[in-house]
């Protein structure tokens, strides 16, 4: 993932020692600026782990998404393809069973 392009974590630039010469830059200044780069890092890590965790409801969710699209698709293919027609046959049961609603049923 994005981890494995970062070179450096937080502790380790916190941890690093710079080795010091006569002419080397103020050892205060340094730190100074490695505490704020410190700080930005930990608040890019904090980002990055908030956009992996909202990538991966987002993903979860297209998913569903396309499942319940497809099935959807395939019913409406469904209704499309069945015979919408009435027959002869139904209007006599749909007569037969409002007889004997109507009449009961005399067995």
């Amino acid at each position: 993932m994005i981890y494995d392009k970062i070179s450096l974590t937080p502790k380790e630039i916190l941890e690093k020692e710079f080795s010091i010469d006569t002419r080397g830059f103020r050892p205060q200044e340094v730190d100074q600026f490695l505490d704020i780069v410190i700080k930005d890092y930990q608040k890019f890590e904090s980002i990055i782990k908030q956009k992996d965790f909202e990538l991966k409801e987002m993903f979860e969710e297209n998913l569903n998404l396309k499942r319940e699209n497809r099935i959807l698709k395939d019913n409406v293919d469904i209704v499309k393809n069945t015979d919408t027609k009435t027959t002869n046959v139904d209007i006599i049961r749909r007569l037969s069973q409002l007889e004997k609603i109507i009449y009961g049923d005399e067995k």
